[in-house]
């Protein structure tokens, strides 16, 4: 049987020659690479989406204020719509917008007034607030509203506002004037999405819980999806109406957070100065490549080559400058070829070549770090006070570097003991130029040089390549003018070895301090133990010695025995600050305490500000030698431990 043969189909000639392909080709704009990518900016899905969108918006709003030189008071609103629908409104007090540009900041990917200054801010990209718009338009096919007021005395435009994502460009479908701004000036950002809320870790509640901890100096008031209403319910809930007005009137009068009864959440200004304004100062030599040396002589309005080497980077005087030159020179093999006199228009690529050799080759200052803003080491202290009930406190702030020639601070906070859990693995909350980062921790800098600190040394345990086992939450906060995020949506920090050193060596010198707390604590726990154990027979002897001698008076005897015993453990009665360190009491101050609290009359009892008082001691398992005697959970990489249970 002869097997029938399949014939084959022709293939018909493509016909595609070089024309026919160039004429598919077309400009791909930055809003359309992002539609198709928006998880390169952090909205990856539903639940990360809402955060994202609420944290571009709050992080706009404090930057606002902070350049005005105004206190910072933000709303944030998550009014539910439907099961996966909500509407996202977030008002800040600060100078507005002019007209002129809402189209450019909200409708335009790419554009900002920070992505070129060396200058601390949160923002840096110009993409953040646009994108949060555009993956509103791309859920909800909703436009977002933009309501702002530049001006105290004129009225306030309000914008109903979209991106056209082929031209990367703002399309305005309404436009009205108000006059019923809450504020004399400020913005407010409308945005409606498909989002999903869910509280807990790695949610809206725990960023803002942990941006009132950096920005102490800010006023945040925020309505979760539970608390919100709409205007069609508002005429049958009064008492919610009101709840907004309530907690007004809380931010202003309270000092710690605070839930009013219609659940809106209240985050009270602590600290009624705002931080030091950072500087904006110039590109430093040692932090530049030769393309950009290449397009900075290009675009320089220097015409000499001194005027532009002093004028266009930091840290560059007329002798720093005269010693490129000579440098240069002996590159190129010449004598003066290239001098300070030399027409910048008259420099090629061999002469740039040679001077970014010359400048690699050459040590130079630092640049300045006026351009910082850190945190602050009392600040940070009580930042952690309020959002953390723990035992011991203590920060650290490093003293300025510098990474690819941008300056960075480090700073560092940790909280031990009291509520915190004991045999769980340690909290780390990571902040980049006051913003918390809340996803990626595993790919973190701070996190791996949280892992890589010897935490054993310190009276942890701390299973091999964990982050110690303990009552312990380690703050690290990296202040920059150039924070390098792995990638657009900046959640964590990329892995430099300057960074990390820097931040191992705060967290050394926190752990040292802890060391000597957890140390004191227990020659103080001991020697309390040791002084109950006289004071127990005290009572006895005295009335023995009566009876062996009547005249001895078993009160005088009593009191003698209790001065002799106080005396030889005198240690049980030290207290100590913040770093760990001794405080002296004097008799009156004691005196004092022991009228206000009768528990503190009686020295066998040891006074701990939280509940548990977490005291390690030999006996401790969580400080023998570093080795966990109980079971530990290894670290879920990616997971971020939060904040608060």
């Amino acid at each position: 049987m002869v097997a029938a043969t399949r014939k084959k189909k022709s293939k018909a000639p493509r016909g595609r020659d070089a024309d026919a392909l160039a004429a598919q080709q077309r400009e791909i704009s930055v809003s359309e690479f992002f539609a198709k990518n928006r998880h390169l900016l952090g909205f990856d899905n539903p639940r990360k989406a809402l955060l994202t969108t609420i944290k571009e918006a709050v992080d706009n709003a404090l930057d606002a204020c902070e350049e005005a030189g105004m206190l910072p008071n933000i709303f944030v609103g998550i009014e539910p719509l439907a099961e996966t629908r909500f509407r996202v409104t977030v008002r800040d007090n600060g100078p507005g917008i002019v007209r002129k540009q809402v189209e450019n900041v909200f409708g335009r990917l790419l554009y900002g007034s920070k992505f070129h200054r060396m200058k601390m801010s949160r923002g840096q990209q110009g993409i953040g607030i646009a994108a949060a718009g555009m993956y509103g338009l791309m859920t909800t096919g909703k436009p977002m509203i933009i309501h702002t007021k530049p001006h105290k005395n004129k009225p306030s435009h309000c914008l109903t506002l979209a991106i056209d994502m082929q031209k990367n460009k703002a399309e305005v479908h309404d436009e009205v004037e108000r006059h019923d701004f809450p504020d004399d000036t400020g913005t407010e950002v409308v945005i409606e999405l498909e989002a999903k809320f869910q509280r807990g870790r790695q949610s809206v509640d725990e960023y803002l819980q942990q941006t009132a901890i950096a920005n102490p100096h800010a006023q945040i008031i925020y309505q979760p999806p539970d608390a919100c209403i709409s205007k069609e319910e508002q005429a049958s809930m009064p008492s919610l109406i009101d709840d907004y007005q309530h907690a007004t009137q809380l931010a202003e009068t309270s000092s710690e957070t605070v839930t009013t009864p219609g659940g809106t959440v209240v985050f009270p200004r602590a600290v009624k100065e705002l931080p030091e304004e950072p500087k904006e100062i110039k590109p430093h030599p040692k932090g530049i490549e030769l393309g950009m040396l290449l397009k900075m002589v290009k675009t320089t309005q220097a015409t000499q080559l001194g005027g532009f080497l002093q004028n266009d980077f930091s840290r560059v005087s007329l002798r720093v400058a005269n010693e490129i030159c000579k440098r240069a020179n002996k590159i190129l093999g010449a004598d003066d070829t290239i001098t300070n006199r030399t027409w910048v228009s008259k420099i090629g690529h061999a002469e740039a070549e040679a001077i970014y050799k010359a400048i690699q080759e050459m040590k130079l200052m630092a640049p300045p770090t006026d351009c910082l803003s850190p945190i602050g080491d009392d600040v940070i202290r009580a930042g952690l006070l309020k959002g953390i009930k723990a035992e011991f406190y203590t920060s650290v702030t490093r003293p300025p570097a510098v990474y690819r020639g941008n300056p960075f601070q480090i700073e560092i906070g940790i909280a031990f003991g009291g509520e915190l859990p004991k045999e769980e693995p340690s909290r780390v909350i990571r902040f980049a130029n006051r913003v918390p980062l809340l996803y990626q921790r595993s790919a973190c800098c701070a996190f791996k040089a949280v892992q890589e600190t010897a935490w054993r040394n310190y009276g942890l345990s701390q299973p091999k390549g964990s982050v110690p086992i303990g009552p312990l939450t380690v703050m690290v906060h990296m202040a920059s003018v150039w924070v390098p995020f792995t990638s657009e949506s900046k959640e964590a920090i990329a892995d430099y070895d300057e960074i990390r050193k820097e931040m191992k060596l705060a967290m050394a010198e926190c752990g040292r301090k802890l060391k000597t707390y957890l140390n004191r604590r227990a020659k103080v726990r001991k020697e309390n133990e040791r002084r109950g154990i006289f004071e127990r027979y005290i009572g006895e002897i005295a009335q023995a010695l009566n009876t062996i001698d009547p005249k001895l008076k078993p009160q005088t005897i009593r009191d003698q025995f209790e001065h002799v015993a106080k005396r030889f453990t005198e240690t049980a009665d030290l207290q100590f600050d913040q770093d760990g360190n001794p405080v002296k009491v004097t008799q009156k101050e004691k005196k004092v305490r022991k009228q206000r609290d009768p528990l503190a009359a009686d020295d066998s009892i040891v006074i701990v500000d939280r509940g548990n008082g977490t005291v390690l001691d030999d006996d401790d398992s969580s400080a023998d030698n570093g080795k966990p005697s109980r079971k530990s959970r290894e670290d879920d990489g990616d997971y971020e431990d939060g904040l608060f249970d």
